[in-house]
């Protein structure tokens, strides 16, 4: 343990997502339908798969498959000569493995990558130097697959020439044109939002799905719909993700721990306010890996609770899905660029908060049942996009914190119609958004709470 405490940052972080995407494969090798896991990605990788696409319909071991090479490949694209794995590596991998369970594949994942490298060989910047922009470039795979497999129609097609043309040109247009877009994005939410790729995929989606199915084929948005079915509840999901996550995350603690981290060290992240920050760097990573253990243990606890909450000890079992599972490592991407139990608590209570006070509101004027629980699907992946804004919390208190995800409750579910279901950081570009609305006034206003904490000792 001494000599992988005293690799460097870039070093460990490799060896670390080594690590997260080996568990998936060896997960997928010992689960009880293994057998059919390799059928499965085969299957995954040939349908469209517009979020939010359940691939636990495939199979649980198939989808364990193909997020451990999703993960490989990530793994891949940053040991790239020039690539230095930092905070915002570790975003971009964690989030790509966890859309490995609802959107991206190793197939849909490779045009914009491609693109990525057409600029990298036009510019003339070495490939390890983008490898971020390759991993952000896959948040739009479902917009690849679409045109695949069945555009300019709503019926399945499978592999044809014509959607192989039209999905390699638009991954390779949008994987040239990303990397300027991830550069300008952070100035338009002045680092409150973690997830900053999301602005320029996002305004991506929006812009093609406007292109190529509103102005070309003249369609609304309701008319592109899903193909894959939804996988019944099964209590094999519920073990087999809580067993999983549990093991993943405590030996990540018990490896902090042998590596030296120390509950002063930890408790030093705790009270970090997340806003610009990388965690590995600035208290080493002992102390990171501690935060992914905690911080992931945290998001089971919370996914698990507000189910029993909804619905009890039946609703549990129901909830974990291949979306609230990949979940989890989209939201725990943040553990080393801002978030973690202390500032991201606040956001979760605020999600809590607001569900319950318009459910009240919703019955108060005549409806019958309430959609947006805290257990259904979208509010639980909301969720894990509104985690993004926990700066605002670590930086301005509690409060604010919930306010902010009150706000990202009431906008998320509505934000799919804009890019059409093709944008996976669909939280993210909502958050963005919140960003844009509230961070002027926070600014104009408020005051951080360093600046509360300077001003009562002055007095």
């Amino acid at each position: 343990m001494k000599k992988i405490k005293n690799l460097s940052q870039e070093s460990f972080l490799k060896l670390f997502f080594l690590f997260v995407s080996l568990c998936f494969v060896v997960g997928a090798c010992i689960l009880p339908d293994r057998a059919k896991m390799f059928a499965a990605l085969w299957d995954i990788m040939r349908y469209p798969c517009k979020i939010s696409t359940n691939y636990f319909a495939y199979s649980f071991a198939g989808t364990f498959l193909n997020m451990g090479l999703v993960g490989l490949i990530c793994t891949a694209l940053c040991c790239l000569p020039g690539s230095k794995p930092n905070q915002v590596t570790t975003l971009g991998v964690l989030l790509t493995i966890g859309f490995g369970s609802w959107g991206i594949n190793p197939l849909n994942m490779l045009p914009t990558v491609l693109g990525v490298a057409l600029f990298c060989l036009v510019k003339k910047e070495k490939l390890g130097a983008m490898s971020n922009a390759m991993l952000y470039s896959t948040g739009i795979a479902p917009l690849i697959s679409d045109l695949l497999f069945r555009y300019p129609g709503t019926a399945y097609l499978g592999f044809n020439w014509l959607g192989l043309g039209l999905a390699l040109l638009v991954g390779l247009i949008i994987g040239f044109f990303l990397p300027a877009g991830l550069g300008h994005a952070p100035n338009i939410h002045k680092g409150y939002d973690h997830y900053s790729a999301a602005v320029p995929i996002g305004m991506t989606a929006f812009f093609l799905r406007t292109v190529l199915y509103n102005v070309m084929l003249g369609w609304k948005i309701g008319d592109i719909g899903k193909l894959t079915t939804w996988a019944a509840p099964h209590a094999e999901f519920f073990w087999g993700c809580n067993i999983f996550c549990v093991a993943v995350f405590g030996l990540c603690i018990l490896f902090a721990l042998l590596m030296g981290c120390k509950p002063k060290d930890y408790w030093q992240l705790l009270k970090d306010s997340g806003h610009g920050v990388c965690f590995s760097a600035k208290y080493g990573t002992p102390a990171f890996l501690m935060n992914v253990g905690v911080f992931g243990l945290m998001i089971v606890a919370y996914f698990n609770l507000a189910a029993f909450i909804d619905g009890g000890a039946e609703r549990m079992s129901t909830v974990w899905t291949g979306m609230t599972f990949g979940i989890v490592f989209c939201m725990l991407a943040t553990c080393n660029s801002g978030s973690h139990p202390g500032n991201v608590w606040p956001i979760m209570a605020g999600y809590i908060v607001t569900s319950f006070l318009f459910g009240w509101i919703f019955k108060a004027l005549g409806g019958e049942t309430y959609g947006l629980t805290i257990s259904n699907q979208s509010i639980l992946i909301g969720l894990c996009y509104a985690n993004g804004l926990s700066p605002v919390s670590g930086k301005y208190g509690f409060g604010y914190g919930m306010l902010a995800s009150g706000l990202h409750y009431l906008l998320v579910t509505a934000v799919p119609d804009m890019h059409g279901g093709f944008c996976l950081y669909n939280g993210g570009f909502t958050a963005a958004l919140i960003c844009l609305l509230l961070v002027p006034q926070l600014e104009k206003f408020c005051k951080t709470k360093e600046e509360r904490k300077l001003q009562k000792a002055a007095k």
